[in-house]
């Protein structure tokens, strides 16, 4: 028998598991192929793996047909779940014994304490649902590689299971500073609507909210750009993953030194991660404010990591006072120029002058 060495447990493990497996950029979690899905009861899945996911995350997509639901489920790992298509519910059995159930739609986002019982149904007889979750999955896997700890281990995190109100679409509201704001839940409701607070550092009157989702150690942070508007440019470590929410638009991102930039082009559905240290800029083309969802591991409360630490704390911060972004002053010229372009296909207005004060055209 040959030896084995160089075992990564989390990619064996999903392998066995049969399904499809996309690994890209950005996908287009709309259209990925799904088949069935045996661990998780009458339902089908596939595992939807950019390539800047990092070592510690990955993502799924689920198939819930029509009037069927999930088998019961639990796992020592921490996961956020965000509905893509279709109408259901999940129940959540405390570890007291009580059950909470919430009812979710088309943009709803949660997470599922850990290690907590819950199941998903599909409450419409017609019309099947379609789930993305992230998890922390690769990182509990490869750390204990054994399958019966995760997914049979009777542990409970009561401190993990919040109260009652938050699994109705409550929550409590943290006030720190802009861009740090906190919205504490375990379920919203519908990322569409859901009020933001400005963000003027991060460019062109963008808005933004943090999310401590299940008291958890994974993060969630929604931000909306304006029409006619775009981000100011920034890097962070990977595992980032963007989902397009409302709207449509585009990112570029690029190396440092890179003579060219690369180019994904968004709306719902679509997702991306960018990898480590490569920058990145968002630009909204649709007549409609454009709001995209980023969920990570190691959160605002719980960065778990030094780097994710740095990357909260300069996220808004110039490189050339040590942090992470580029401004508008110091961004390559043909980056505006790029937009003006992709606004004029669009028939759209763009309202960036007030914010390109001395920034090269």
């Amino acid at each position: 028998m040959a030896i084995r060495y160089l075992i990564d447990t989390y990619l064996d493990f999903i392998q066995a598991e049969g399904m499809p497996i996309v690994e890209s950029f950005g996908i287009d979690l709309l259209k990925v192929e799904t088949r069935p899905w045996p661990r998780m009861g009458p339902v089908n899945g596939a595992y939807a793996l950019t390539s800047g996911r990092g070592d510690f995350i990955d993502m799924y997509v689920l198939d819930i047909p029509p009037a069927r639901a999930t088998d019961p489920q639990k796992h020592l790992y921490e996961e956020v779940v965000y509905v893509l298509d279709g109408r259901g519910s999940t129940t959540i059995e405390a570890s007291d014994g009580s059950r909470h159930s919430f009812e979710w739609g088309p943009k709803s986002l949660f997470a599922l304490p850990l290690n907590a019982r819950y199941q998903h149904f599909n409450t419409s007889g017609q019309r099947a649902a379609r789930l993305a979750g992230v998890t922390n999955l690769p990182m509990v896997l490869n750390a204990f590689h054994n399958q019966d700890f995760i997914f049979s281990n009777q542990f409970e995190f009561p401190d993990r299971q919040g109260e009652e109100r938050y699994f109705k679409g409550d929550g409590t509201f943290l006030q720190t500073r802009p861009g740090r704001h906190m919205w504490e839940t375990n379920f919203v409701p519908d990322l569409s609507t859901f009020k933001l607070w400005e963000w003027k550092e991060r460019g062109a009157g963008g808005s933004n909210i943090m999310f401590v989702l299940a008291n958890g150690t994974m993060h969630a942070h929604m931000s909306e750009m304006p029409v006619g508007t775009y981000k100011k440019a920034h890097r962070h470590g990977s595992d980032f993953h963007v989902f397009a929410v409302t709207g449509h638009g585009y990112s570029i991102y690029w190396y440092e030194g890179d003579p060219d930039f690369q180019r994904f082009d968004w709306q719902h559905g679509a997702v991306f991660a960018p990898a480590d240290r490569m920058f990145h800029q968002h630009f909204n083309t649709s007549a409609e404010p454009a709001r995209y969802l980023a969920v990570a591991f190691g959160s605002l409360r719980y960065p778990f990591a030094e780097d994710k630490k740095k990357t909260f704390l300069g996220a808004d911060v110039s490189i050339k006072s040590g942090g992470r972004q580029i401004e508008y002053e110091d961004q390559d010229p043909r980056i505006h120029r790029m937009y003006l372009a992709e606004l004029a296909r669009h028939g759209i207005a763009p309202r960036m002058d007030e914010f390109l004060i001395g920034a090269p055209r």
